[in-house]
């Protein structure tokens, strides 16, 4: 029988890295870390992270444990909430979002789900899904409005995600610059065009995402802001710091004195859904939840 506090010092050595991080984290001693993963190969027949003076990183059998340990987390924390509602007769929902995403489409959708589920307790937390993702594999959340790029899912370590993802709207990345700008009255643009224009970002993934597309076009681009808002991002794109790159979504409200100008295909795209994982996707207040971000998604 695998014991179930070993998977839990495992998951906590997977993620920060190394046994002593996990014993900060557990509030354990370095040496209990230690004893609890040797018992755990001991229990398994196999070795599940190997150490390094660099730290310790997963085998192959130590991802596939991971895993395990995630997802009896998972039910760990959905038997809890099920005994708490025998209790109080109220459901919890526990819904992660990125910024620009639950701006645009949570306010549209929570009426909907408490017509349906008056009962249902909301509890919202904001994050980027390289954190919030994770977050659903482990049952901290119940779903994650989330997004990505022209990659895979960020779902962080283990042998395989879990996530099952509901694609809710494309939202393309869109060029934003002072009204007086030189291109600013282009019906459309190519990103080769703007090899000479200094940049102010939103975010460190569009900059990231920015420099593979100046790439392809053969050039490197100046980026001289990232900020963690795009609101931001335009205002000093206003001010005539530069240009800037911005999601479709997060062009709401708008900017005296900006114009904005879609980029020619193929265009930088953002990619919006939702994840969920094993059996809350099947709960009807998670259901109703999808289907309402799905309605308000599909007017834009």
């Amino acid at each position: 029988m695998i014991d179930v506090q070993r998977l839990r010092v495992l998951r906590a050595v997977a993620e920060h890295g190394s046994f002593n991080k996990a014993a900060a984290a557990l509030r354990l001693t370095p040496s209990a870390v230690s004893q609890q993963v040797a018992a755990l190969e001991r229990s398994l027949g196999a070795q599940v992270v190997a150490r390094s003076t660099r730290g310790v990183t997963l085998t192959q059998a130590g991802r596939i444990m991971v895993g395990a340990a995630e997802s009896v987390a998972a039910e760990l924390e959905l038997a809890q909430q099920q005994v708490d509602r025998l209790s109080t007769g109220r459901v919890q929902l526990t819904v992660a979002t990125f910024t620009s995403g639950g701006r645009h489409l949570l306010p549209g959708a929570l009426p909907r789900l408490m017509a349906a589920h008056p009962h249902t307790v909301l509890h919202v937390r904001e994050g980027e899904p390289e954190s919030t993702l994770p977050l659903v594999r482990q049952g901290a959340v119940d779903l994650a409005l989330a997004y990505h790029f022209d990659g895979p899912l960020p779902v962080g370590p283990g042998p395989g995600s879990g996530l099952r993802w509901t694609a809710l709207l494309e939202d393309p990345l869109h060029v934003v610059m002072p009204e007086g700008h030189r291109l600013a009255g282009r019906a459309s643009l190519d990103i080769a065009e703007l090899a000479a224009e200094p940049w102010v970002l939103g975010c460190l993934k569009t900059e990231a995402y920015l420099r593979r597309y100046a790439e392809r076009a053969g050039f490197e681009p100046e980026v001289r802001g990232t900020t963690t808002d795009y609101f931001f991002a335009r205002s000093l794109v206003a001010a005539g710091m530069g240009i800037s790159l911005i999601p479709s979504i997060a062009l709401v409200p708008t900017v005296p004195g900006l114009r904005t100008v879609p980029v020619r295909p193929p265009a930088p795209t953002r990619h919006i859904g939702v994840a969920t994982i094993g059996r809350r996707r099947d709960r009807p207040h998670v259901t109703t939840f999808i289907q309402a971000l799905r309605e308000q998604a599909a007017q834009h």
